[in-house]
């Protein structure tokens, strides 16, 4: 295939590298320096697009890539609140989008683990349940966007929870939340790839389950993979779809 990278960090240098070793071609590298050059005459040179920008770039890349009609795989978290809008557009425009908190396989597997505990749940009402996650100073959102896919995961499946809030651990803000709110820790630490735990609590014992990268590589191989997925794909894609 050819690509085209939207962001060029840590992470767009990692995707590079998969997409080479898998004999792909990168077409385009789009930059913080370089904005001029997402067109649509560039992005037509790419059959898939993949997006790990920042919250602030992706909606005008998604446009981007809609106006060029070249399928996009976004891993940029932080514009879920649009989900429903650009879900629209995708359909009315006839394009392709394929969006995820996570792309590791390791993470999306821990979502359907999640999910099962969360309903076992229902019959042990002593437990109390919360999220926690921990992510380098560098990561721009909180929650992380794979801590939101576990919350919701859990109210979806866990009848005591409605609703998720989030406390960033440091800030001056504490949060007592109702019972039936779930609350996400979020914590920044240097270095940190990502670490996610669901803690059920009762008095007499605790049950976790957690999530550990050790690096950026499983995301990064993950996001390649999914190109390959939904290069030739109509519609609007979740990365769970690629484990159905």
């Amino acid at each position: 295939m050819k690509i085209a990278l939207l962001g060029y960090g840590k992470m767009g240098q990692i995707i590079e590298k998969f997409a080479l070793e898998r004999g792909h071609e990168i077409v385009l590298k789009i930059t913080v320096d370089n904005q001029e050059d997402l067109t649509r005459q560039n992005l037509k040179s790419a059959d898939v697009a993949i997006d790990f920008s920042t919250p602030d770039s992706v909606l005008k890349n998604i446009d981007a890539c809609f106006d060029a009609n070249v399928p996009v795989v976004v891993g940029t978290t932080g514009w879920y609140g649009k989900l429903q809008e650009v879900k629209d557009d995708c359909s009315n425009s006839n394009n392709t989008l394929l969006y995820g908190s996570n792309f590791s396989i390791g993470v999306n597997l821990f979502f359907k683990l999640n999910q099962t505990l969360a309903k076992l749940m229902n019959n042990y009402p002593a437990y109390e349940v919360q999220v926690e996650e921990i992510h380098h100073t560098q990561k721009l959102d909180a929650p992380s966007g794979t801590a939101i896919t576990l919350a919701e995961g859990i109210v979806d499946n866990l009848d005591r929870k409605q609703e998720w809030l989030n406390e960033v651990v440091g800030t001056d803000v504490e949060l007592f939340p109702k019972a039936e709110q779930l609350l996400i820790e979020s914590h920044r630490i240097e270095n940190i790839p990502g670490t996610h735990t669901v803690i059920y609590s009762s008095e007499v014992d605790e049950i976790e389950i957690k999530h550990t990268a050790h690096n950026r590589a499983g995301f990064a191989l993950g996001a390649v993979v999914a190109a390959e997925w939904v290069k030739d794909k109509k519609g609007f894609f979740n990365i769970t779809d690629i484990f159905e």
